[in-house]
C-alpha cells in the first residue's frame, strides 16, 4: 500500500502489482521471425523451470490455516491477489519489503480479501503488535508492483499513515522486527538496508511508503537483536 507519488493515498499493497505479475501474453508469439521464435522458446524454458514442483509428490505439503510466523493469525487473502509457488525452491527469497497501509488494519484485511483489488502482502502488522498472515511465504504475493521483486520478496504491511509518526508504535516496531528477523533467518537474508527495503525502493514503483517517519536505524537494530536472540 502506501501513498503514491504525486497522487492521493492508494488503497492496497502495490497497486498495479497484479498487472506486473501477469504471464507473457500472446503477442510474444506473434512477433514473427527467427529471433522472435528463439526469444519465445527462451521464455517458455524459463517458465517451465519454475513449474517442476507441480509434478506429483514434489510440491511441499500444505496445511490449511498454517502460518510461517509463530503467533500470527491466519486470514486468507483472495486467491486472485497472489500466485501459487514453492519458494525458495523455485524462486529464491532475498528481500523483505516494508509497506504502510495508508488506512486501518481492518481496511487492509478487507481489500486483500477482495478479488478485484489485485494486490496483497504476506503479512499485516497492527499498531498493537498483532500480526496477521494472509499469504504463505512459499507463494508469490502481488505486493511490490514489480514481478521480479514479488517473486523474490516477502511483503509486510504496517497499519497507519506515512505522514503520522504516531502510526509507528513501539509494539509495532517490536513485532515487525521479530517477524522480519524470522524471515531473514529462514532464508539466510542479511539484515541490512540492501535486503530489507521500503516499497518506495522497488524499481518502477509509484509509492512512497514507509516514508520519512519510519525509523530505519531503530528498526534494523531491533531486527538484529531479535535475530541474535533466536539464533
Amino acid at each position: 500500500m502506501g501513498e503514491k507519488k504525486g497522487k492521493s493515498p492508494g488503497r492496497g499493497s502495490g497497486a498495479g502489482a497484479k498487472d506486473a505479475d501477469q504471464p507473457v501474453g500472446r503477442r510474444v508469439l506473434l512477433i514473427g521471425g527467427a529471433v522472435a521464435a528463439v526469444s519465445a522458446a527462451g521464455i517458455a524454458r524459463e517458465k517451465l523451470s519454475h513449474l517442476w514442483w507441480r509434478l506429483p509428490g514434489v510440491e511441499k505439503s500444505r496445511v490449511a490455516g498454517a502460518v510461517d510466523f509463530r503467533g500470527a493469525q491466519w486470514v486468507a487473502a483472495s486467491a486472485a491477489n497472489w500466485r501459487r509457488a514453492d519458494r525458495p525452491d523455485d524462486y529464491s527469497i532475498d528481500r523483505v519489503v516494508i509497506h504502510v497501509t495508508q488506512g486501518s488494519f481492518a481496511s487492509a484485511v478487507k481489500v486483500f480479501q477482495d478479488p478485484g483489488h489485485g494486490a496483497a502482502a504476506h503479512y499485516i502488522v497492527r499498531k498493537d503488535g498483532h500480526v496477521t498472515q494472509m499469504i504463505r511465504e512459499l507463494d508469490v504475493a502481488f505486493h511490490a508492483g514489480n514481478r521480479e521483486y514479488n517473486e523474490r520478496s516477502v511483503g509486510i504491511e504496517h497499519e497507519g499513515f506515512v505522514d503520522r509518526a504516531s502510526s509507528f508504535t513501539d509494539a509495532m516496531y517490536a513485532a515487525s522486527a521479530r517477524l522480519t528477523a524470522g524471515i531473514c533467518g529462514r532464508y539466510d537474508i542479511p539484515v541490512d538496508r540492501d535486503h530489507i527495503i521500503g516499497h518506495v525502493e522497488v524499481p518502477g514503483t509509484d509509492h512512497t511508503d514507509p516514508g520519512r517517519l519510519w525509523d530505519w536505524d531503530r528498526y534494523l537494530r531491533l531486527v538484529r537483536r531479535a535475530r541474535t536472540a533466536s539464533a
